[in-house]
């Protein structure tokens, strides 16, 4: 049996922090050392949950659809996954998202960082659609 609580925990700390981000023009209260702390840790916590993401895809793959050699690389497991129809988005999407995470990991750049955080409301959409999909439960 495939243990969903990892993803769906850290899914639920990035929608919550994407959530804390998206109110920051709101927050006078808050130096820019602040805001930018918090737009740092919506990128931790993507990366965290992406990486959570691929890993339980993966075993699903494996376990639930019997698909036996499966790379450990998110990039050919999203495309496993898309083949499959395990996504309601474009294939193109996920593959943004695996860019996003190498460039997150390898350059914290505020460029690369701005893109990421533009991709964070679809990424944790699609993310909620595939913990849907995987588990069978509702996402709270």
């Amino acid at each position: 049996m495939i243990d969903y609580d990892k993803f769906g925990k850290s899914l639920k700390h990035l929608q919550l922090q994407y959530n804390n981000y998206n109110t920051l023009d709101d927050r006078p209260d808050l130096g820019s050392l602040e805001k930018e702390a918090i737009a740092e840790s919506v990128i931790q916590r993507f990366e965290f949950c992406y990486d959570s993401l691929w890993k339980v895809l993966k075993r699903y793959l494996i376990e639930e659809l019997g698909i036996a050699d499966m790379p450990n690389s998110p990039k050919p497991i999203f495309h496993f996954a898309f083949e499959n129809k395990l996504f309601n988005s474009d294939i193109k999407q996920w593959l943004a998202y695996a860019d996003a995470r190498t460039d997150t990991s390898h350059d914290y750049s505020e460029n690369k960082a701005i893109k990421a955080l533009l991709l964070m409301g679809d990424f944790i959409e699609d993310a909620i659609d595939l913990y849907i999909t995987m588990s069978g439960k509702i996402f709270e």
